[in-house]
């Protein structure tokens, strides 16, 4: 005979009081999940994206791009994205509790996350109402784009993205992310 085991629930005030090892805690409703420090090919690629994004964050007035550490708090659930884009903190120092919801996030998957960030934060995301949720792969060379109400969309070549409000997307070559050189020119 089966015997499910029950599973702790964890808390915002459980996971602040963890050590600051190297490791990464994240809480998404109740769960708590627990990633290694990240590999070089994983910050590379951040560091790339970060780059292309932050001219074009800055033109068309979308806020900061911001890093890990940053956070996403959202209904008891605590997140740190591999970047985001979104306004400044109407009070930084009120805390992440009532930080605007990002534009954009982005989670690049590793062996270690890519279950999670193709489910729970998927649906933590959209159900914090981001506006667009990309989910970089390098292994695939590719970057899927969640939008609430839509059918995914998965990027082999080119990328392009047009938050609302604005009127000229943003345009680039996927080799620019992937490729160990940044020689590629937007497009």
């Amino acid at each position: 005979m089966a015997v499910a085991l029950a599973t702790k629930r964890w808390t915002l005030e459980e996971l602040h009081r963890l050590p600051d090892d190297g490791n990464k805690y994240e809480l998404v409703r109740g769960e708590l999940f627990v990633t290694p420090a990240p590999t070089p090919e994983h910050e590379e690629i951040a560091v790339r994206l970060a780059r292309i994004l932050e001219p074009y964050v800055v033109e068309q007035e979308l806020g900061y791009v911001y890093r890990p550490r940053a956070v996403v708090r959202f209904k008891g659930s605590e997140v740190e994205p591999d970047l985001m884009v979104r306004q400044p903190h109407p009070n930084p120092r009120r805390g992440w509790a009532k930080a605007p919801i990002p534009v954009l996030v982005i989670e690049i998957v590793s062996p270690y996350t890519r279950r999670r960030d193709a489910m729970q934060k998927r649906e933590l995301y959209l159900d914090a109402s981001v506006e667009q949720y990309w989910i970089v792969d390098g292994e695939e060379r590719s970057i899927t784009v969640v939008q609430l109400g839509e059918e995914d969309v998965v990027a082999r070549d080119r990328m392009v993205w047009q938050p609302t409000r604005v009127s000229e997307p943003l345009t680039f070559a996927l080799t620019r992310v992937f490729e160990a050189s940044e020689s590629g020119a937007e497009e």
